[in-house]
């Protein structure tokens, strides 16, 4: 396991705006550097679908992963991955052999809703 992180203050932690969205569409990235997975995730009318591309295709195929709901930093910079304009950044764990696991919600909520 890696160690803990430097201390961040409670204002730091606040700038994140972390959001639950529902995958509505995913697809395979062939042209990524390493293996990925395209995801289209709808975080209500406030926000809207948003696109990103995430290296999870260990534990996920694109077709699992449409209806999952996942959480999402949706306040960073979109970056540029290859083709591909990535405009958030989906949240999962990282298991020791580096393979990621999302983050989800356990019972249904309301896209949009915040986190933290």
């Amino acid at each position: 396991m890696p160690p803990i992180k430097s201390e961040i203050s409670w204002s730091d932690f606040h700038k994140l705006d972390i959001r639950v969205g529902t995958v509505e569409r995913s697809k395979t990235f062939p042209e990524a550097r390493l293996p990925a997975i395209k995801l289209w995730i709808d975080f209500g009318s406030e926000i809207g679908v948003m696109k990103t591309s995430a290296q999870i295709t260990d534990h996920y195929r694109p077709d699992d992963l449409v209806g999952a709901q996942v959480l999402a930093v949706v306040n960073f910079p979109p970056k540029q991955i290859g083709s591909f304009m990535s405009e958030c950044l989906v949240l999962g764990a990282i298991e020791e052999d580096g393979s990621v696991i999302l983050l989800d919600v356990k019972t249904a909520v309301t896209n949009g809703l915040s986190v933290g």
